[in-house]
């Protein structure tokens, strides 16, 4: 009885982090679209998600379907299945479609937006970026060839295919430690969040939360905990996607909070403050008089 209710809890865990988590990816391209504008936001960010969901989605699809790593990864796990769940392979195919969408609004001339959002700070991939895209598909072939030159008919203690689909999955692990860095940074730089959606951040710190909980519950219920360290993906990717919510939270609600709607650019209607319209008030009054 009690395993029914937990394994029930873990479903709706499982589905409600996948939805929030893939509506978190709305709320940047929507906000990008009502500016008509990028600035304040990087493709840094959805450029490497790009890498880092394409290999979750390698890797999640090889977990759930291919035969020849499921009976791998069995027999490195004590005979346990992958805690890959269908709504992670879900979340994973909708997440790389959104990025794609995304990633477009910075292609000059597709969607019409302002110059300066094409030529300011965070329109061009940055080096480091560039490095990581380059050393994630480098390390991954490396890997192959070690595998296709070393291959041991005993998968649980010789390299085998299920280590080169680990190593796709840990490209998702490594673009996840780094991708949210350029954003925190130009934040700081801008000493503003404005451009940036903190719904997305809000609906990404839910699913992280929940991300985690089903996967200790999908644990527990297979009495055995090697199904949250075979799994380093997923426990990474909830538990680093939380610590970067908080410091975006943080940004926006504490440290840069007075900032938020000052921020402008050269194609933007600079907003005006409260003092500067009581003066122009003042000196159009000034100017009437004399």
């Amino acid at each position: 009885m009690a395993a029914s209710f937990f394994l029930l809890v873990s479903s709706i865990f499982g589905w409600v982090y996948t939805i929030c988590w893939s509506l978190s990816f709305y709320p940047q391209p929507i906000l990008n679209f009502r500016r008509r504008s990028t600035t304040g936001t990087t493709v840094d960010f959805p450029a490497i998600n790009v890498v880092g969901f394409l290999a979750y989605f390698i890797s999640n699809t090889a977990f759930l379907y291919s035969p020849q790593i499921r009976n791998q990864y069995a027999e490195r796990h004590h005979g346990l299945t992958p805690t890959v769940q269908i709504n992670d392979l879900a979340f994973a195919a909708h997440a790389l479609l959104t990025c794609l969408i995304t990633i477009s609004q910075f292609v000059p001339g597709l969607w019409g937006f302002d110059r300066k959002g094409r030529t300011g700070p965070g329109a061009r991939l940055s080096t480091g970026i560039k490095g990581i895209i380059v050393g994630s598909f480098l390390g991954v072939g490396i890997v192959a060839i070690i595998v296709a030159a070393r291959h041991d008919p005993d998968p649980k203690t010789g390299w085998a295919v299920i280590d080169m689909i680990y190593a796709v999955s840990y490209v998702k692990l490594i673009i996840t430690l780094v991708k949210y860095m350029p954003q925190v940074l130009t934040n700081y730089h801008n000493k503003s969040t404005h451009g940036w959606s903190i719904y997305q951040i809000l609906l990404d710190f839910v699913g992280g939360i929940l991300s985690i909980w089903q996967l200790g519950i999908d644990s527990y219920l297979q009495g055995d905990w090697s199904g949250v360290t075979g799994n380093p993906v997923k426990l990474a990717l909830g538990n680093i996607s939380v610590f970067f919510d908080i410091i975006f939270i943080i940004q926006h609600y504490c440290v840069y909070r007075g900032n938020r709607g000052t921020a402008f650019s050269e194609d933007e209607e600079r907003p005006l403050l409260n003092g500067e319209a009581n003066g122009e008030a003042s000196g159009e009054r000034s100017n009437g008089n004399s």
